[in-house]
């Protein structure tokens, strides 16, 4: 995996001629454009608080817009550094934003026009979502540190399908059905359904909000899914034991990975079915992994000697990411095996090389792996286990 130092920055061009855009007309990257915003057109980074930033001055300080390498996007990221002491200026627009807080601390007021602002603080690991149109704003509260966010939005679907960046950004309607101004929206309070889905606008910490068995996906893993705002825009929190790895699964483009917690993981991304496209990119906390086709299989390993805990936000249940939101994805989904019908990989499915790989990179790192008991008909491992 590149290190961020290695990295390729493409600042937006001016917008193209009117005839280019009779042939190649993109409203999204136009609007990027305009805003001469730097782009970051990659899937995996070694760490997000080292990302390099350009200016974004109404963002309130620096800023890039990370899009994975896939022709047409359903959603894309925005990393965001707010200065020391400042605030982004006033905004509110017609696609999904949810923010997770990468470091810092600061807060946010949401209003909708005639109302109260409601002003809520966060720290680094807290997540949320501005519901939709609502006006909100930004603040770093500490005078001496910046503060730096990632925000997943649907804004390349809103602006390509409308193809007017004024409607986007200057619409007037009020959803109130997604925002009614309870007292409670951004208390940090939630509702738990079954099938461990967490209904709230605001969580004050996610690396530590507790999270429920998913056995589904394999190795003892346990897992908590995110309810929005009404959000097409979903996502989850994931944690599996040391020296395991999750079944791997497809779905939809788009899912942005980040680790929580851990020493030291890796995934694997792949298209072909004898992975000979299979690409490693190893992760560690601050990691960020995005699923980068709609065609590509992928799988999360921890090799370290701690839990591992990551955060996957992306494009719900409907739409080019079927199955991301597994309880609501029908048979279908991303946790049903193929031989039902679904996209996930059972383990006695799964090539042979995925255990080898695994099992050498536990080795490397002095971590005991713990995998043999779900593959009873292996009897050659590669890798020299410690005693």
């Amino acid at each position: 995996m590149a290190t961020d130092s290695d990295r390729d920055i493409v600042r937006a061009t001016e917008p193209v001629s009117e005839l280019e855009k009779l042939i190649i007309d993109d409203p999204y990257r136009d609007w990027l454009a305009g805003e001469g915003v730097e782009i970051i057109d990659e899937f995996a980074f070694e760490d997000l608080a080292t990302v390099p930033l350009g200016p974004w001055e109404r963002k309130g300080g620096k800023g890039s817009v990370i899009n994975i390498p896939y022709p047409m996007l359903i959603n894309d990221a925005h990393l965001i550094e707010i200065r020391p002491g400042g605030q982004s200026e006033p905004e509110h627009h017609l696609y999904e934003e949810v923010i997770y807080v990468v470091s810092g601390r600061g807060a946010t007021s949401v209003w909708v026009e005639g109302g109260e602002k409601q002003t809520f603080e966060w720290k680094g690991g807290s997540m949320f979502t501005v519901p939709l149109n609502a006006w909100y704003q930004n603040f770093n509260a500490s005078g001496d540190e910046a503060a730096r966010y990632l925000a997943v939005t649907t804004a390349p679907v809103a602006l390509r399908t409308y193809n007017n960046a004024d409607f986007v950004f200057n619409n007037d309607y009020v959803f109130k059905d997604r925002y009614a101004q309870e007292e409670t929206t951004f208390s940090g309070s939630g509702k738990l359904y079954s099938g461990r889905v967490w209904q709230a606008s605001f969580l004050p910490n996610v690396p530590d909000m507790p999270l429920y068995s998913w056995e589904g996906r394999g190795a003892g893993g346990i897992n908590t899914m995110f309810d929005m705002a009404g959000n097409q825009m979903k996502g989850h929190v994931s944690e599996f034991p040391v020296g395991t790895y999750k079944k791997g699964h497809q779905h939809g483009p788009g899912a942005h990975l980040l680790i929580l917690s851990g020493d030291a993981g890796y995934s694997l991304t792949w298209t072909q079915e004898d992975m000979s496209d299979v690409v490693k990119s190893d992760w560690k906390v601050g990691s960020m992994v995005i699923v980068p086709s709609a065609a590509c299989y992928h799988q999360h390993f921890n090799t370290g000697s701690r839990r591992a805990r990551y955060l996957a936000i992306g494009y719900g249940s409907g739409g080019e990411a079927p199955g991301l939101f597994a309880p609501f994805a029908g048979s279908g989904g991303a946790d049903v095996s193929q031989k039902d019908g679904g996209m996930q990989v059972e383990y006695e499915d799964e090539n042979p090389l995925v255990l080898d790989m695994f099992e050498e990179d536990c080795v490397n790192n002095g971590a005991m792996p713990d995998m043999r008991r779900y593959f009873p008909g292996r009897s050659e491992f590669k890798a020299a286990l410690p005693s």
